[in-house]
């Protein structure tokens, strides 16, 4: 490949140490899907056929991108090469040995709505409350068990309080429900390929000659599951390429565990280990920034991230009084910025911590005429009016899925209420059949309306007219007559609100997938194409071409970057996010997760922080994040007026609570290496003793009076009568009071 000598020399080594395991530590922007498109060109290249490459993705998006530049560097001999996310390969691969599990090749893939669904109706049918025992923190349980490859079974031995017990018994029966609808759940598609190759060595073999070389990439956001699976598949050649950095590890929340990539070594003692320390996407400025901070994590594998870019404009704090305030700002700044530098809306990025910080920003972009976009809504597949669409389309393929046959056996309506489907449910449990079973007895069930006997035999005619029609039908003939038998576009168009109108829209949308999956697959199936829907991710959908400005979380833009992005609520409790204290892991990964908001910056990165925010519907008096410091004073800039700095206070337990006050002097933190601890400044704070019929000042709310004082110490709080504001609860340690 002579284009190899388009990369650096690290770029270069890592490519082609083709043989054994590899780890390739990629920093921020250091072209790490460059070496690993690279690296897949350069196997097949070297003769290795395409079909013994398996390459293990983030997002589907991410795959096809890298196919199409593999397939412009070497020819459509890349076609064949097998790659795609964890969730699909292994879908993929459980689609064609589904047998050996007990499952028939037509399973049903649950989303988190499907598998909620199923954890209430099990809660319900063993008689645990819905209210005592929150269906969502059970389902939440399963899916940390099955990542962490912990069985029913295993499960119960490990309870240690009552919800455990509560979560061992719905998981048992969880499970049963599952096969019994020929449906696996996303943390299934991870454990059953496990499961399939631990009970079947011949199987396990066979795919391990299969793919003789496997790339793994972002590893540092790899479960125990994920990482099982990679050694079992692996284990035979032993030419396992994983890349990734540590630094950018974020998602502990859904299992990920960064010891994989701290300790592939220990694992694969031979491994080659490359570094891509050169930074194309940022400043010199920005780079920094991102290094100084990092560097406060003591978990973390070293790396001298570097860049030949310019140096930049330094990184400007927005010092907010509200998100109101803060979304103003933003806004001002973007406008800015849209100006000096002619830049697209669509080089402009808003990242937060949470979803709930989206409103402000929202309100204050639609005050201003700016168009923007969100990534990470509601997603097009869990609108009710799609997923009911879809839910048809799932019974037609496995009768069996009795959460979609349940969830359109009424819709349209047709005369089969809550009653009548749960004589149909008991019933079938009653015979041990399935509910798609039951519904060809129905003359036998006993306490079925007449009327509601009438609608289920047309609910069966119905499915069973478009079984037989799915042979004979194209693709996108079959589910548009499916759709205008059912009638749901022309209920829409006479019912004439607007909400209507745009479910209507939503279905033809759908259609209109349906048509363009149709058009785009040699032979597709409906099985694919509801495998697709099951598969695909917000970022999966986003392709940035809107001329908008872009708002997402943080932990959405991983991957992406922006030449100017904004990172909103720089607040403690907010990023990093805890509510009363946080431990030294936790605090880690929140850095972490700041460090990958900065690296998405290319030319200007901006962060925000407000004094007061509501939070939980309560008005709540913020301090300054602890970040701002630790990306070093010769990186930052203050935009809003005077420098106002967080002082350092010892809590219990060597927790560090802060608080917000006038500065009189400044020391900032500059770290040298891993083990320094950041430097605050000693501030000094007007003392007075407030009482009731103290005048005060307060710097957001103006002058006040002290009306009552509760509680002591450092929970007293004050009832303030503000002269512009109305009356305030304050906690005295908090609200900076001065006398008026």
């Amino acid at each position: 490949m002579k284009s190899i000598a388009d990369l650096n020399p690290s770029q270069q080594e890592a490519v082609k140490a083709a043989n054994g395991p590899v780890m390739i530590v990629a920093g921020a922007g250091s072209g790490k899907t460059r070496v690993l498109t690279y690296r897949i060109a350069y196997l097949i290249s070297c003769g290795v056929p395409a079909h013994q490459i398996l390459a293990l993705t983030f997002t589907n998006k991410a795959a096809h991108e890298m196919r199409s530049r593999i397939v412009t560097l070497v020819g459509d001999s890349a076609q064949s090469l097998w790659m795609g996310t964890f969730h699909s390969v292994f879908a993929r691969i459980l689609r064609r040995e589904a047998d050996h599990l007990g499952f028939t090749k037509t399973f049903t893939i649950y989303d988190s709505d499907d598998s909620l669904g199923v954890v209430k109706k099990t809660m319900a049918r063993l008689g645990i409350s819905l209210q005592q025992f929150n269906p969502n923190m059970i389902r939440a349980r399963i899916s940390t068990a099955k990542n962490q490859l912990v069985l029913p079974s295993d499960y119960v031995a490990r309870s240690r309080d009552i919800v455990d017990e509560k979560t061992a018994l719905v998981y048992a029966e969880y499970q049963k429900s599952l096969r019994k609808s020929n449906a696996l759940d996303f943390d299934d598609l991870l454990i059953k390929p496990i499961e399939l190759f631990e009970k079947n060595a011949a199987l396990l073999e066979r795919y391990q000659y299969r793919f003789r070389f496997l790339l793994v990439d972002e590893f540092q956001d790899t479960n125990k599951a994920q990482y099982v699976m990679t050694k079992l598949l692996g284990g035979q050649h032993r030419n396992i390429c994983i890349v990734g950095d540590d630094a950018q590890s974020i998602y502990s929340f859904r299992g990920a565990d960064i010891r994989n990539i701290l300790d592939f070594e220990r694992d694969f003692p031979e491994c080659k280990q490359f570094r891509l320390e050169q930074n194309y996407r940022s400043t010199k400025t920005i780079l920094q920034a991102a290094d100084t901070l990092i560097r406060f994590n003591l978990n973390r594998l070293n790396k001298n991230l570097w860049t030949e870019n310019p140096q930049g404009a330094p990184v400007t704090i927005l010092d907010c009084h509200d998100e109101q305030d803060e979304g103003q700002q933003i806004v001002r700044a973007l406008q800015r910025e849209i100006s000096s530098a002619k830049l697209e809306l669509n080089d402009l990025a808003i990242l937060y911590r949470t979803n709930a910080q989206s409103r402000a920003l929202e309100d204050a972009l639609r005050r201003s005429g700016l168009p923007y976009t969100i990534v990470g809504g509601i997603r097009f597949y869990e609108r009710k009016e799609i997923k009911d669409v879809i839910s048809y389309l799932r019974v037609l393929v496995n009768p069996q899925d009795e959460e979609s046959l349940l969830r359109i056996i009424n819709v349209p309506s047709r005369g089969i209420g809550d009653t009548s489907i749960e004589n149909i449910v008991g019933y079938a449990l009653g015979k041990k059949t399935t509910v798609y079973a039951a519904l060809s007895e129905v003359e036998q069930i006993a306490n079925l309306t007449d009327r509601a006997k009438r609608s289920v035999v047309e609910f069966r005619t119905f499915l069973k007219k478009f079984n037989e029609l799915a042979g004979k039908l194209s693709l996108s003939e079959f589910s548009r007559s499916m759709v205008d038998e059912l009638g749901i576009l022309r209920m829409l168009k006479e019912e004439g609100t607007t909400e209507a109108l745009g479910r209507w829209e939503n279905i033809q949308e759908l259609l209109s997938a349906i048509s363009e999956f149709a058009s785009t697959h040699s032979e597709p199936t409906l099985e694919q194409f509801l495998e697709e829907v099951a598969l695909v991710a917000d970022i999966d959908s986003w392709e940035g071409t809107q001329n908008a400005v872009t708002l997402m979380t943080l932990h959405a833009s991983k991957g992406l970057e922006f030449p100017v992005v904004f990172v909103a609520g720089m607040e403690e409790g907010l990023l990093p996010f805890y509510s009363s204290t946080i431990d030294s892991s936790n605090l880690e990964e929140e850095r972490r997760l700041f460090y990958v908001g900065i690296t998405r910056a290319e030319r200007k990165l901006y962060l925000s922080h407000a004094k007061v925010r509501f939070r939980f519907g309560d008005l709540s008096y913020q301090s300054e994040s602890r970040f701002l410091l630790e990306i070093g004073k010769e990186n930052i800039e203050y935009q809003s007026g005077p420098r106002r700095i967080s002082s350092l206070t010892t809590g219990g337990e060597g927790h560090r609570q802060w608080k917000s006050s006038h500065t009189k002097k400044t020391r900032h933190a500059e770290p040298k290496d891993v083990d320094r601890t950041p430097e605050y400044e000693s501030e000094s704070q007007e003392q007075f003793e407030v009482t009731r019929g103290t005048i005060v000042r307060h710097e957001t709310f103006g002058r006040g009076k002290v009306l009552a004082l509760s509680g002591s110490g450092e929970g007293q709080k004050a009832v303030v009568q503000f002269d512009d504001y109305g009356i305030k609860n304050l906690v005295l340690r908090f609200a900076n009071l001065r006398l008026g």
